[in-house]
């Protein structure tokens, strides 16, 4: 444990800021699921909808630093290709 107040300071900081990325990251990656879902049921209307908040929610999250822009430009990258192909398929 931190001793001095600065550093029980950083500690409290830290974990608001975890607590906060896990939210971001939990809600880009619930998003994706539904977009897949809904994909995969052939929903075309919801499908656009969901990729158009997934898109914006990872945007969002590569902002404020809690995934890195590479691997912001990638989730999307791979979730639009994703989804265009199970939509081809259904």
């Amino acid at each position: 444990m931190p001793i001095k107040d600065s550093a029980k300071k950083s500690l409290r900081q830290t974990k608001k800021r975890t607590i906060r990325n896990l939210k971001r990251k939990t809600a880009v990656k619930d998003l994706f699921k539904k977009a897949v879902k809904a994909a995969e049921q052939g929903q075309v209307e919801t499908i656009k909808e969901l990729l158009r908040q997934t898109q914006k929610a990872i945007d969002k999250a590569a902002k404020v630093g809690a995934i890195k822009k590479n691997a912001a430009n990638r989730k999307k990258s791979r979730l639009a290709k994703k989804l265009k192909k199970l939509t081809k398929k259904g």
